[in-house]
């Protein structure tokens, strides 16, 4: 099960910029040419860092790499991209270089600099670097407030309103001892869903046993189930436990339950009707106390029209049906699940990355994801390989070829979305209480109905509890 913890996040004011500039006239000019953006004017590495200590972080610091005391070259400016990416991380810094200081500007950005421009100031140029940090900074802000918000038991990544109330569905069947069927596409996260049952059973100090149908020759999977004697077939040297067995007090999870041998589904029936079963080869019944979660994502029901599956064991099985969205169909999941694999791969990653960059983002947000959450995962592994900056781009996911491709960059309904999935998740947890809810999103209690709102403009008071 995983657990969240929370851990702290830079806070950053929007519209603060501090401008690190020791040319008195250069601050002038850029200071009124950036209005309305609030800017803070500093001449050098130390002012820049007090004004760090004072004021808090900086969403964006542009920074001139040619400071006092070595205004002709770059160490000062590099000395301080270092500091302040020390002090705040996610701060965006901004390096400006002349043409003969190209090289130093490059190095910047290989040291964390978000970014560079050349003097003299270009400053429409300039403009739209800022407004890409700063959405990259709202993107960061709402992963942050998306991957430390509490959950449940069943410790699922999401902030979906499906797979909000599959969580909310998990918490209510995991404690019942009924048998469960997982339907989804392949990837789509059927096992985590058992695992997650398991955890918030009365099982979870039992076994969690899985076993795929599909991936075992139909000679072996009975073998595999339900175990065998010594001497029951040839190569039978010792009594062998089967799955069944090693479940006992726990939960077994058959996953593909549609690819079973239909010989085999007579005796997983004959199991569930009696709870007891025979190894190969034995002549003693077992009795086992065993919660069986099934998984497919071939529809059954035309199985069974078609004489390929049970009828019967279809209705055992199935006591309760929880059905799994695809990716491309959980609104904003693709990008919270991207950073929370991120941080679980940069855990063991000997690589500097500090992050995924906004062009990536953004191409994870629009992509389709034929192969779902697995498809996704595998592409985080391949991109912390295979990146060579300080941030995962769509080249690194080897999905460049989307990055050029027209997208609406509507900031203000993506930031909507964020907060829609957060509103819910937390109403959801406090059950409609909006004293709690706000508590839990860290709000006052104006704020979330105007939230609310946001989320539908036809909610009022009186729909939900105090």
């Amino acid at each position: 099960m995983t657990v969240r913890m929370a851990v702290p996040t830079e806070k950053f004011e929007a519209g603060r910029i501090l401008l690190v500039e020791d040319d008195s006239g250069l601050q002038r000019q850029m200071k009124w040419a950036l209005t309305p953006y609030r800017v803070t004017e500093v001449g050098s590495r130390a002012e820049a860092l007090k004004q760090f200590k004072a004021n808090g972080p900086f969403a964006i610091v542009i920074l001139d790499l040619g400071l006092p005391p070595d205004e002709n070259g770059a160490t000062e400016g590099l000395k301080a991209l270092q500091e302040i990416l020390t002090a705040a991380p996610k701060t965006k810094v901004i390096v400006a270089s002349g043409h003969t200081d190209r090289n130093s500007a490059i190095q910047a950005v290989a040291k964390g600099a978000f970014d560079f421009f050349e003097k003299p100031v270009d400053i429409d140029t300039l403009k739209i670097t800022i407004a890409r940090a700063l959405r990259m900074c709202v993107l960061e802000e709402e992963n942050d407030r998306l991957r430390n918000f509490p959950t449940g038991q069943t410790g699922i990544v999401c902030a979906s309103p499906k797979m909000t109330q599959i969580e909310r569905m998990i918490e209510r069947v995991g404690p019942a001892d009924v048998s469960v069927l997982v339907f989804g596409e392949t990837g789509t996260g059927k096992e985590v869903v058992a695992r997650a049952l398991h955890a918030c059973s009365s099982r979870q100090a039992g076994r969690f046993v899985a076993i795929n149908c599909a991936s075992i020759p139909e000679n072996l999977l009975e073998s595999e189930l339900f175990g065998y004697e010594r001497g029951a077939f040839t190569g039978a040297v010792k009594q062998t436990l089967g799955k069944f067995e090693l479940a006992n007090d726990g939960t077994l999870f058959l996953d593909e339950i549609g690819d079973m041998p239909f010989a085999l589904q007579a005796k997983l029936l004959r199991f569930l009707q009696e709870r007891q079963f025979e190894r190969i080869g034995g002549r003693t019944p077992i009795k086992v106390n065993v919660r069986l979660i099934c998984a497919t994502n071939r529809p059954l029901e035309k199985l069974v029209a078609d004489g390929q599956f049970r009828e019967d064991l279809y209705y055992r099985i199935n006591e309760i049906r929880i059905e799994l969205p695809p990716l491309r169909e959980r609104d904003n999941d693709a990008v919270v699940l991207a950073q929370h694999f991120f941080n679980i791969l940069k855990r063991t990653s000997y690589r500097e990355i500090r992050g995924i960059s906004d062009e990536a983002l953004s191409v994870i947000t629009h992509y389709a994801w034929p192969g779902n959450v697995r498809e996704l995962e595998n592409r985080m592994k391949r991109a912390m390989v295979m990146a060579d900056g300080k941030f995962i781009t769509a080249a690194d996911l080897d999905l460049a070829s989307l990055a050029n491709e027209p997208v609406e960059l509507n900031l203000r309904k993506e930031v909507e979305k964020f907060e829609g999935a957060l509103v819910r998740k937390a109403l959801a947890a406090s059950g409609g209480n909006i004293s709690k809810a706000a508590k839990l999103l860290q709000v006052s209690r104006p704020q979330l109905y105007n939230l609310m709102r946001t989320v539908d403009p036809h909610l009022t008071e009186d729909q939900v509890g105090e």
